[in-house]
Formats: structure tokens, sequence, C-alpha cells
């Protein structure tokens, strides 16, 4: 007779260490001016009743105790917290109170939960840990949470730090390589288009996620690429030095504004998983209403002519953004010379880069009849800059320059359809090469 052992979930139950007592709040940090505005309230439209007043200290679900304010967005803040019952550091990621963003974002995840697929790139697509909602006492709203393990500084400032200010080539195949694997999944099995590629995340292990400010129009995008590490002395470094040195903060009535700390530099690098699905599309929802969509220096032919759009816009976003990470100037502006956005400056750009668009494609746009005549002649009020790719590129030569070239042509077309799949991309020679 064989004697069954007890089953794990039992063995768990009776083994496992009690959950971590709250620990205390930390000490009043230095004191600013009330007057002055700080982080989130800087946003343009700020209310503070749109934004829950987290304070560091603060337990949620009984379980998220919040160690210190990671970043700020343009609907939410992040933070750092200990998860006192599995004694490991989690991101919390809480909503303001308009949920359309929030709402988009637990769809997606819900939806992903469902698909159940081999490929390698859903392995590279952000979950969501937990979710729940809050309220905040004399406000009557709620404010959508996500939990996620978390992560360490953002690609730009590892870009920053290197001789010449670029992303070296072999880290940027490598990081594309991790997110045109996450894009095919999500295009070919989960049916969602991302939109924005604007928040990348790096893991090794744990699975991790941080969040950083962004500004719809801001020219660093990279900043929403972060790099994992192997260990957790940055996290534990964290919230001792928010414990023994708190950072500076305001105090308005009962609300605290703090400041954001950034976290240590990572020892080892990750590798990219794709995050924020807060403008994300599925894929069936498309219809022919044109919808506006992706940050401004990130937009696609179609989305700025104001036309019907597809999971294509990802393939355009990849293109733009490799770019960035590798090249000392930026391919296409989106200002004119008093700063600010232009459409006119934004397509007389691409047409120096890629020519003139096809007719066709004009013929189906009543927003392009404001850049081009009948003929498709350009009419818009800026020049088209004598510039090329071949002119710009300034990091590679003769063959290897050529075969980058070529990879980028694949993404940057006018056409969504002229754009290479992301299984495509994956099979590039460029990309392939070592």
């Amino acid at each position: 007779m064989v004697m069954q052992c007890p089953v794990y979930p039992v063995r768990q139950s009776i083994f496992a260490p009690p959950p971590s007592p709250a620990r205390k709040s930390s000490q009043p940090g230095i004191l600013l001016d009330p007057n002055d505005k700080l982080e989130e309230e800087q946003l343009p439209g700020y209310s503070p009743e749109d934004f829950y007043p987290v304070k560091i200290g603060d337990v949620f679900q009984s379980r998220y105790q919040v160690a210190g304010k990671l970043a700020f967005g343009g609907h939410s803040t992040v933070w750092l917290c200990r998860d006192l019952e599995q004694h490991a550091y989690v991101t919390l990621k809480v909503y303001e109170r308009d949920p359309s963003h929030a709402r988009r974002e637990k769809d997606v995840y819900k939806h992903l939960r469902n698909v159940e697929s081999s490929h390698t790139g859903s392995m590279l697509v952000r979950r969501a840990m937990d979710d729940f909602q809050i309220s905040s006492a004399g406000y009557a709203h709620s404010y959508q949470c996500f939990v996620h393990p978390p992560l360490a500084m953002s690609l730009c400032e590892l870009r920053t730090r290197t001789i010449d200010g670029v992303l070296p080539e072999d880290l940027l195949k490598s990081t594309l390589i991790h997110l045109l694997l996450a894009l095919d999944f999500l295009h070919t099995e989960a049916k969602i288009v991302h939109t924005s590629m604007i928040f990348l995340i790096l893991i090794v292990k744990p699975r991790t996620l941080l969040e950083f400010p962004i500004d719809p129009i801001s020219d660093i995008q990279e900043d929403n690429v972060l790099l994992s590490v192997e260990d957790e002395s940055i996290l534990v470094d964290f919230e001792e030095a928010e414990s023994s040195s708190p950072g500076p903060r305001k105090v308005v009535g009962d609300r605290v504004i703090y400041s954001s700390r950034d976290l240590g530099m990572p020892k080892v690098h990750g590798r990219p998983i794709l995050s924020d699905f807060s403008e994300a599309r599925f894929s069936s929802s498309l219809g022919k209403q044109w919808e506006d969509v992706q940050p401004f220096v990130y937009r696609a032919p179609e989305v700025i002519l104001r036309m019907p759009w597809n999971e294509k816009i990802d393939i355009w976003n990849i293109g733009a953004l490799a770019w960035d990470l590798f090249e000392k100037k930026r391919l296409f502006y989106v200002r004119d010379s008093y700063r600010n956005v232009s459409d006119s400056h934004h397509l007389a750009g691409m047409i120096a880069i890629m020519g003139a668009p096809p007719k066709e494609m004009l013929r189906n746009s009543d927003y392009a009849m404001k850049f081009f005549d009948s003929d498709g002649n350009w009419i818009g009020t800026a020049e088209i800059p004598s510039i090329s790719m071949e002119k710009l590129e300034d990091n590679l030569r003769d063959t290897e320059q050529s075969l980058f070239l070529c990879f980028m042509r694949k993404m940057l077309q006018w056409q969504p359809e002229g754009r290479a799949s992301a299984k495509e991309l994956l099979a590039d020679p460029w990309l392939k090469s070592t």
C-alpha cells in the first residue's frame, strides 16, 4: 500500500511564513513650498480629486504597503510597494479617477488571460498580477489599481551613458527581436493593436514593471524602455533610502505630493517586455472610422492623415523607435519654428525620407487636401527638407549601413500594406546578423 503525500496547497498553507508586519512610515522629508507645483500637479488640467492621495506607508488590500514613489504619468502615479503576503516587492499603478484608460487596460489583461498560446512572444507581453479599486474619503470616486513586479533604469538612461550617446548595435538588435516577437503574438494570436509602443520594459527575473512620466508629444520616448536586474538590491536600497532620508514632498491639507525617487543602476540588464495597454485596441473593434492614437512624434502616416488604421501602425512605431535609439538625429520632427506641433512639418519630413505618398492613398483622406493638391503635389506650409536616411545615418558603413536602411524601409512605408509584418521583420538579414 502506497501512502499519498498531502497535496501541495495544504503543505504550503501549513509551512508558508506568515505575512510580514507593516513597517512604520518614513520620517517627514524636506517640505517644499505648497504654492509650487510638483510632479503630477504640473500636468495640464490637473485637479487634486483626479489623483488618489497615496501616502508612503499606506497599506492597500491589507497586503501592499507603499515604500516610495517611482513615477507619475499623464493618467497615473506609480509606487514601489512591499507585498506583505508574498514577502516581495511589487509596483502599484494607481490610475486617475477618469477610468477610460484603466478600463481599456483591464479589458486587455482579461483578454490575455484567456489566450492560450505557446508563442514565444506571449512571454514578452506584460500581465497584471492583481487589480482592485480604491476609494478616497471626501471624494465620491473610485480609482483603478494594477499590481506588477518592479524594474530599474530606462533604456534612455542607459543610452545617454554610452560614449556616443546611442544604443550599441547588438543591444538594439536584441531589443528589436524581443519587441517584434511580442508584436507578432499580439497581432496574430491575441488580435491586439498596441497603438503607442511607448511603454516598454526589460526583464530577467522576477517579472517586473515600472512606468515613467509621458508627455504625449515628448521627444524622448525611449524613457519607456526599462531595464531589469538579477537581484533586488536596488529595490532594497530604494526602500532604505526613502526610510532613512525621505525625499522632498509638499503638503496641501491632508494630501501629500511626493517627488519621485530614482532606482539605482542595475548590474545586469534583461529582455524587453511590451507593456501598458491603456491605448490598445482589439482588432475586431477597428472599423472604417479614424481614431487619433500614438504619440505625436511616432504617428504613422494614416494616423496623421486621419484615415482608418490597423496593426501596421505598430510596425511604423517600431521603425521610428529603432531609429531614435540608434541615431544621434531624429528622423522626423513634429514641430514648427515656434515649437508648435505641426502636421505639415511632419509630413514634409516623411516626403523627404520616403518620397511622395501614393495618389490613391491621398484620395482616401479629406484631410490630405490641406497638404496636397488633386495631383498629389505638396502644398503644405512647411518646406520639404533636403535630408535622406543615407545622410542622417551615421553609425554604420557600406554593407552594414545598406542592410540597416533596408530593414528600416520595410517598416517606414506610406501605405500600411507595404510594411512588413513582425514575423517578416524577424527574418530580416540585418536583424539576424551578428
